[in-house]
């Protein structure tokens, strides 16, 4: 018969109670029962096993053996003389004579440990220069259950004479934390709960979470307060035992637990940085993603000087009733990939989480750092929030793909780990690095709006507008997006519409003998023009104009500031005019990319007022980054509502004046008039009456018969017809204009 029991006793947090069911299951599979299973139901752990209640509380307090645990390579071990070591001696020395036959596999472990340290160190305790040799003779002597503790506590890289330590956080450094060390405290909790049997009733809670008995470990009535055997461990370590009370028992489950988190496999250090991937779903820290972030987490303080911080760990919850087995792969084969590698800090865990955990029946991911408080040694285990699994994986994050490694550089340069660079970073240049991180793992926490997708563009505008600046340039531009970007951040507003116009334009200009698309973008950015590049090179990603001492180019073409969207779209028009008469044009070279122009109906509400320029402009920015050529070949189309709206006749004369070719109809009718920089002069300046004038000649003397004879407009009215023009038409929709105007012209 299978008894199916809920521990209240283990929870998702602390990541203490989260260990503690971890053990549970692994206990009771390995020594009691095989066939036992474990999930989770919302915050609850669930245990379905042949164990009744009484029985299961009767194997921890009758038939429970203990792992073994040590460190004589770290702090209060027990093996070695001095006074730091008495408390940890003494309480090996119990267990070590015990007459308990549960204690019986630490015994055989702890006379296996003196046999290395007499032949190894001679008796004596090892310098750090000889600790990897102490470590790797006690792998090589490990039995048993010994072997799961080592794995979880340290793990070995290279071989040969090339060998290192890494310290997985989960056990501090190497075991230890400050001047405390946790064996001391688990084999203090050893002797409490196994060897003088005082905490029996002290199961119950720590497994069912039955709060009736005052059950703080260091509140018990008959506490003895100085230093001596079963007196607790001074310090309070870190992760395994919170705030609240806490047991004997606690401490034992949540040990047991965290060694299923082995730390040795080798083929997890193929990524940037060995030490990041050592243990299952281990990563470097990343401050964003939950409200409280801050640069500091990413790092620890030792004497007022930063280094890189212990990282974060995610653990998985499961909800399907699953085998100890099972879960141990999990862990063993812990690790995350995103598709440009696996993952190494806390952005890319969050973008493999999805992937991962659809093929591992993985519901939900809670995500904990591990970081330095109030700058004391010991580090927390702080939870930073959970990120749940959907059952398939959306369309739309994979966009985000693009970004992984432009992520990594900005990363890199906004915080860095060398503590003088660090200080160089500008407040300005992380604090957008924040936004834009917490904007893009808002996308991932939920399903996705529109409005939020544009969101992430806007802040990816506002971090290349930093480095534009000379903040943070190295990380280079944003890379090419795909154009699902514009599926995904598509609200169906002109405004967007408008934006993805603007920002798409270019013209074929002749480069080094070759035609290339001259894209609008370098008016934004300073950008390196790379003249022997094909456009079909694989290596396109556009990179920032440096001059010869390293320092950010400032090309006269850069005429887009980011401060106001009028002023950017003016800007523009007249920059291309200026290149135009350079070259000996007559038009204004800005054409529309395919399935990209402006429509009649969303230019009518622009130059009417309607539409938000300064967010206009902001998206335009940030969707320059599209790439073009991906744009071209694909079928991204954006639907247009048909409306009778039309711009106001005097600006669509002054459009037609400002056409980037000559306009042809069917009858034969050519309209080619040269772009007038005097027009966009006037507008600019507030002139709307001058402006027309001047187009309405033009139009006369190319035969336009225009029932336009005057118009005036405010100062703001006639700026905005201005930067209108920075918005690219197609040809059929400047015959549209043309047959409006003078409806004689037949339209082709």
């Amino acid at each position: 018969m299978i008894h199916v029991h809920t521990l209240g006793g283990c929870a998702p947090a602390p990541l203490a109670h989260y260990l503690k069911a971890l053990g549970v299951l692994r206990l009771v599979s390995e020594q009691a029962d095989a066939q036992a299973r474990g999930w989770w139901e919302g915050d609850r752990y669930r245990l379905a096993t042949k164990l009744t209640e009484e029985e299961l509380e009767g194997f921890f307090l009758e038939d429970y053996q203990p792992t073994p645990m040590f460190n004589p390579w770290g702090a209060r071990s027990g093996y070695f003389d001095g006074g730091p070591e008495k408390t940890a001696r003494v309480s090996l020395q119990r267990i070590e004579c015990s007459n308990n036959t549960r204690l019986a596999p630490f015994q055989r472990t702890i006379k296996s440990v003196r046999a290395v340290i007499q032949g190894t160190a001679s008796g004596n305790k090892p310098s750090d220069k000889a600790k990897h040799k102490l470590v790797l003779d006690l792998r090589r002597q490990a039995r048993s259950k010994s072997s799961l503790w080592l794995d979880a506590v340290v793990a070995v890289l290279g071989t040969g004479d090339d060998v290192s330590l890494a310290q997985p956080p989960i056990f501090g450094t190497g075991g230890s934390e400050g001047s405390g060390g946790y064996p001391s405290a688990y084999m203090a909790a050893v002797v409490e709960a196994i060897v003088s049997k005082c905490w029996n009733h002290a199961v119950r809670t720590a497994l069912f979470g039955d709060v009736g008995l005052e059950c703080d470990w260091r509140q018990q009535r008959g506490m003895r307060q100085r230093r001596d055997p079963g007196q607790r461990p001074r310090q309070s370590f870190g992760q395994f035992l919170p705030s609240r009370a806490f047991t004997p028992w606690d401490m034992l489950l949540a040990f047991e637990g965290a060694c299923v988190l082995r730390s040795s496999t080798a083929r997890r250090t193929s990524t940037h940085s060995p030490k990041w991937m050592s243990s299952p779903f281990y990563v470097a820290p990343r401050s964003a993603g939950y409200a409280s972030g801050a640069r500091l987490d990413e790092k620890r303080l030792q004497r007022g000087k930063e280094y890189a911080g212990r990282g974060e760990q995610w653990f998985p919850m499961w909800t399907n009733p699953t085998r100890f087995s099972d879960v141990q792969q999990i862990f063993l084969q812990g690790r995350a990939a995103t598709k440009v590698g696996h993952a190494t800090d806390g952005w890319s865990m969050a973008r493999a989480v999805t992937s991962l955990g659809v093929s591992r029946g993985i519901s939900e991911f809670i995500r904990y750092g591990y970081q330095q408080r109030n700058n004391q040694a010991t580090h927390f285990a702080v939870p930073l929030g959970r990120y749940s699994v959907p059952v398939t994986r959306p369309a739309t994050p994979r966009c985000l793909d693009d970004l992984d490694k432009w992520l990594a550089s900005l990363q890199a340069v906004a915080h860095p780990t060398d503590d003088r660079s660090a200080k160089a970073s500008p407040a300005r240049l992380t604090g957008v690095y924040r936004r834009l991180n917490d904007c893009l793992y808002s996308i991932l926490e939920e399903r996705a709006t529109p409005q939020r997708w544009q969101d992430a563009l806007l802040r990816l505008g506002d971090m290349e507008a930093v480095m534009r600046h000379g903040s943070g340039f190295r990380a280079q531009p944003v890379p090419p997006l795909r154009p699902e970007w514009v599926l995904a951040s598509n609200d169906g507003t002109g405004g967007f519409r408008l934006a993805l116009s603007l920002a798409l334009q270019f013209v074929r200009s002749a480069v080094g003998g070759r035609l290339v698309n001259d894209h609008v973008r370098r008016h934004w950015l300073p950008l390196e023009r790379k003249r022997s590049r094909a456009p079909s090179d694989p290596e396109r990603n556009p990179r920032f104009a440096v001059t010869g001492d390293g320092r950010l180019d400032s090309p006269p073409e850069v005429v887009m500031h980011g401060r106001r969207g009028i002023e950017d779209a003016i800007a523009l028009v007249e920059r291309r005019l200026v290149e135009a008469s350079q070259r000996g044009g007559r038009h204004l070279p800005l054409n529309a990319a395919p399935r990209a122009a402006a429509a009649v109906t969303d230019l009518a509400r622009l130059v009417s007022g309607d539409v938000n320029t300064g967010r206009t402009l902001a998206l335009a920015r940030a969707l320059m980054a599209l790439d073009h050529e991906a744009w071209a070949r694909g079928s991204v189309r954006l639907d247009v509502p048909h409306t009778e709206e039309w711009p106001d006749d005097a600006w669509l004369a002054i459009r037609l004046c400002m056409l980037p070719w000559p306009l042809e109809t069917r009858s034969g009718f050519e309209l080619d008039i040269g772009a007038d920089p005097a027009i966009l002069r006037r507008l600019r300046a507030g002139d709307a009456a001058s402006a027309v004038e001047i187009a309405l000649r033009r139009l006369r003397a190319a035969g336009v018969r225009c029932g336009v004879r005057r118009a005036t407009a405010s100062f703001e009215t006639a700026r905005l017809w201005a930067a209108a023009l920075a918005f690219p038409i197609t040809k059929k929709t400047a015959k549209r204009f043309l047959y409006r105007l003078d409806p004689d012209k037949e339209l082709a």
